[in-house]
């Protein structure tokens, strides 16, 4: 498996509503399963956490820091790695998310951009994300799919590769697989842009979380808005 391209979509006033609340009563009441009503509902569409196993990340990493005085932002703030428990929160206050496995990525924002990717830096950019937006958004998600995948024939037949299921047995799945990623990619896009009080939040795994995000909702920028 390969790493993977993600655009988390968060609930700002879930998110907010945490961090102003105590950091010691977050723990004690997350621990508790008390926090949930904080939590957005899940689009139907796209994947997140279970709730048990998000606060149980959360709580595992509240442990490594330890009792606090002030509020959760008071505290991301003070300590040195803030921006991964920021995300972790952020994934706590999210509907939910797009994935796909970083190779695949680039074909999809070629498509939606009409220009090539050239490189990673490229790939999570804030001007690659805000063009991609820009197109994207509210965009007939059938149409972005035909698209992406009338592109993946193409390529593959330019490097001669062979477009008969009986040669190839994958080809079916992964045209389904494009298909399917480029419609949630749409559907996500538009969640961010429509959803009452959603934000993106773009990154990767492995990532580090302070360069998630761009702009002013980049992590490392986040909380000192």
């Amino acid at each position: 498996m390969g790493i993977e391209t993600v655009l988390l979509i968060v609930n700002e006033k879930s998110l907010d509503e945490i961090l102003d609340t105590p950091w010691n009563d977050v723990y004690q009441l997350m621990s508790r399963a008390k926090l949930r009503h904080l939590r957005p509902a899940k689009l139907p569409r796209l994947n997140r956490a279970f709730d048990i196993d998000c606060e149980a990340e959360i709580l595992d990493w509240m442990e490594t820091v330890g009792s606090m005085d002030g509020s959760v932002r008071d505290v991301l703030l003070e300590i040195e790695n803030g921006e991964e428990g920021l995300l972790q929160f952020m994934q706590f206050a999210s509907p939910g998310n797009w994935e796909c496995w970083e190779a695949r990525s680039y074909l999809y924002l070629d498509v939606a951009l009409d220009r090539e990717i050239i490189d990673r830096n490229d790939l999570y950019s804030m001007a690659t994300w805000d063009t991609l937006v820009d197109r994207l958004a509210n965009l007939p998600e059938e149409e972005f799919a035909d698209k992406v995948c009338m592109d993946w024939m193409d390529r593959r037949k330019q490097l001669g590769e062979t477009l008969d299921e009986k040669e190839d047995p994958k080809i079916i799945p992964t045209y389904e697989a494009h298909s399917r990623n480029s419609k949630l990619l749409v559907y996500a896009v538009t969640e961010w842009q429509t959803g009452t009080d959603n934000i993106g939040i773009v990154g990767r795994e492995h990532l580090e979380a302070s360069q998630w995000g761009h702009g002013e909702v980049n992590l490392r920028n986040y909380l000192r808005r």
